[in-house]
């Protein structure tokens, strides 16, 4: 059976993403320590909050260079998305530095926080494998991240200005929206993921 370990790093839906993945097929591990993600086939980034918060928390609990070195499947899910990136103008803070860029306040925006139901515009990538363009997602954000490089982005959505809203770099995948609170369309990514993990896994 496919092994997926969610981070608990004090601020994540964690019972929805794992009953998402169970109901894939994943064997589903809650990990808060390096020794908890060894061996599992695929890892998940969640969060809510902010980055600086994130960060101290990943750091103490010593997952920061375990993150920086996984070299599996890896979904990172709202701030988890935020966090592949360099540094975020919310607070100041730099994050992981796994994709080169940085995260931004979204503008033009006539609300913040951006909360709801938003279209996007899906690339073709094996985490969208069965969904249509244009699906609808829940967000719950006020900042996203920029690349340096436009060709990580596989997913774009608009709060009145464009933003990305999903990213891909290797084996790292990641999402502003919430895929568990994302109805069938977020479910069918967790199971996607779940499949691409099997795969990668299958191959290694």
């Amino acid at each position: 059976m496919t092994s997926v370990a969610v981070i608990d790093h004090g601020a994540g839906n964690l019972v929805s993403i794992a009953q998402g993945l169970r109901r894939a097929g994943a064997e589903v591990r809650i990990a808060a320590t390096p020794e908890e993600i060894d061996g599992a086939d695929g890892l998940v980034l969640p969060g809510v909050g902010t980055t600086a918060a994130a960060m101290e928390r990943l750091q103490q609990a010593g997952l920061v260079e375990a993150l920086r070195h996984w070299e599996r499947p890896l979904l990172g899910i709202c701030i988890g998305l935020q966090l592949f990136f360099d540094f975020s103008e919310e607070d100041g803070s730099m994050a992981l530095g796994l994709i080169p860029g940085t995260v931004r306040r979204l503008g033009n925006a006539p609300l913040l926080p951006h909360m709801g139901w938003n279209d996007v515009e899906l690339r073709d990538d094996p985490i969208f494998e069965g969904i249509r363009n244009g699906s609808t997602f829940y967000f719950v954000h006020s900042f996203a991240p920029v690349p340096e490089n436009g060709a990580v982005v596989i997913g774009e959505s608009a709060y009145d200005d464009p933003f990305v809203a999903a990213v891909r770099s290797g084996r790292r995948v990641g999402v502003q929206f919430h895929p568990e609170r994302s109805a069938e369309a977020g479910l069918k990514i967790l199971a996607n993921f779940v499949e691409i993990s099997k795969e990668n896994a299958n191959a290694a």
